[in-house]
């Protein structure tokens, strides 16, 4: 009998650890502690045993039901632990995850808008301040008090947007250069105009930069009909192009974070400076990018040259006293020559992948001392 007792044991052991789940451990339960279960059917035979076989075999018998029932509770504590691990790693939620990026961090500064505060804070620096103009403005500032007489060919030079004559026959357009804020800078009076772009009359010494909007109709890779720029502009008494030549120098090593740079200035043209320069900076094309400051190849960047006395007049200074310098850039070019983009019509596409790349860290302002494209 106690040979079948451990057959039956190591039967239900097994049985018991084979169990995968709740429902067929209770199985096994009901196989052997049921009613008509294995070891229910032993203790039923106990009646029918003489007082010497009941006095051995009830022991027997009734320590495997407790040895079973307390293994059956055993496995059914652990298949609960691993229902119960499993369930967890299926619907938990891991709150250990770091928060989303807060908007200040999430957010990109345009480049443009980056590459004007950089210029912005470059020149400060040396002095200057900021001047601002209307976009929309008059023949009379965009030309004719630029040294662009009615009807002279150098109007052509730039295909201007114009509006609709007003009942006078006169035509607004959106300017085609910052160069009016010059004027307007320099006027002491002149036309009513909104305050905001008047400011207030002064005497030379005047050191201005000037970023802003302008507008031609012209469209590809390297022009958009509205882009960006930023002039400077110098009114003294004993103002010259040694002076130019250094501020230009400056600003060029400060925009290109570079020890030196090497400048060449060539003749041109351009009817509100005399004489008009076209500068170049010497650079190094052989790579996959234009390293300025290095090099054997050169890259036209800017037009400068001394403000034309007719400018000064027209502005109700007078020339025989004063004179001045002045220059211009594209703030789009500076930006794909110091950041490698290679098409400026992607500028105004409104990408976010591409402003993702590009663009800058919000309230991460450039500034000499803590690095300009940091």
């Amino acid at each position: 009998m106690s040979t079948d007792l451990a057959a039956l044991s190591s039967s239900i052991q097994a049985a018991i650890a084979g169990a995968q789940d709740e429902a067929a451990l209770d199985a096994v339960r009901v196989a052997a502690l049921g009613k008509k279960g294995s070891i229910s059917a032993l203790l039923a035979t106990l009646g029918k045993m003489t007082p010497e076989e009941r006095k051995e075999q009830g022991p027997a018998i009734n320590g495997l039901k407790n040895e079973v029932a307390a293994l059956i509770e055993t496995r059914r504590e652990t298949l609960a632990a691993e229902a119960l691990d499993r369930r967890l790693a299926s619907e938990t939620l891991d709150v250990t995850l770091p928060l989303r990026p807060a908007p200040t961090a999430m957010g990109r500064v345009h480049p443009i808008s980056q590459v004007i505060d950089e210029i912005t804070a470059i020149f400060s620096d040396m002095g200057f301040a900021i001047a601002e103009g209307p976009d929309i403005e008059t023949d009379y500032y965009n030309f004719t008090a630029l040294n662009f007489p009615e009807g002279h060919p150098a109007r052509e030079m730039h295909d201007t947007f114009f509006f609709e004559p007003d009942a006078d026959g006169n035509r607004k357009l959106l300017r085609t250069h910052t160069s009016p804020v010059q004027v307007r800078v320099m006027k002491q009076t002149g036309e009513k105009v909104p305050a905001k772009w008047m400011s207030p009359a002064q005497e030379p010494p005047i050191r201005v930069v000037i970023p802003g909007r302008t507008y031609r109709n012209d469209s590809d890779q390297t022009h958009t009909p509205m882009f960006h720029q930023v002039e400077g502009l110098v009114i003294d008494k004993s103002s010259h192009i040694g002076q130019l030549r250094w501020v230009l120098e400056e600003f060029l090593k400060a925009f290109f974070e570079v020890e030196t740079v090497t400048t060449r200035f060539r003749p041109s043209f351009f009817p509100f400076t005399e004489p008009s320069m076209e500068v170049d900076v010497q650079c190094d094309r052989s790579g996959n990018e234009v390293r300025i400051g290095e090099g054997n190849d050169w890259l036209e960047i800017l037009g400068c040259g001394m403000v034309h006395p007719n400018v000064i007049a027209h502005a109700g200074l007078d020339p025989d006293v004063y004179q001045g310098f002045a220059w211009g850039m594209g703030i789009d070019r500076l930006a794909m020559l110091k950041y490698g983009m290679p098409d400026l019509r992607a500028f105004f596409d409104a990408d976010q992948r591409w402003l993702d790349h590009y663009g800058f860290r919000p309230l991460d302002l450039p500034t000499l001392f803590g690095g300009l494209s940091s």
